[in-house]
């Protein structure tokens, strides 16, 4: 896993062996962050990473300038981005260990942009959207970004911008109108 752009480009990072999570491609992290790049300018955006894992999608929005809340509840995933974060001197990304349907249930903050990679396999990933949008926790012209597999069509959800694919990774993009 490596850090593809930002104050930390090229930076090897090595989550171990104990992690069983299954860390976004670098080849599909490169294209959406390229995709990303032309809408939105990276320094002082709100990020929410959520179901985080290895951090990855955290460390590249926090090389990038952003500031990023990320969830994960496993406790050694969590413990694992807390270190990394130290060591590469990000104060701008928050490590928070809690379920993600918890956290948007009692989050007030508010995100540019929100990026939820939950296992492929979980059933509660259709309701993700539903409760983003109507929470309010994104910011009008904020993009919700839900990776997952080839199983899922989330084509007929209100805000529904478009569906990128990278390999065996799907990133369903949804923005929240003006």
């Amino acid at each position: 896993m490596r850090i593809i752009s930002g104050t930390h480009k090229g930076r090897r990072l090595y989550p171990g062996k104990y992690f069983k999570a299954r860390p976004t491609t670098d080849f599909a992290k490169e294209n959406l962050f390229n995709v990303l790049s032309n809408y939105f300018d990276f320094e002082g955006l709100n990020v929410l990473d959520l179901f985080s894992g290895t951090g990855s999608i955290s460390y590249e929005f926090s090389s990038r300038g952003s500031s990023v809340d990320s969830v994960e509840i496993h406790l050694r995933y969590h413990a694992y981005i807390q270190k990394t974060a130290k060591e590469l001197e990000y104060n701008n990304l928050t490590p928070i260990r809690t379920d993600a349907f918890r956290f948007l249930e009692r989050t007030e903050r508010t995100y540019d942009i929100i990026f939820a990679d939950p296992p492929y396999d979980k059933k509660e990933i259709d309701q993700l959207p539903h409760i983003i949008f109507s929470r309010n926790i994104l910011q009008p012209g904020g993009w919700f970004i839900l990776e997952h597999g080839a199983d899922h069509d989330f084509s007929q959800f209100p805000g529904f911008r478009e569906l990128r694919k990278y390999g065996s990774v799907h990133f369903s993009i949804f923005e929240r109108q003006q």
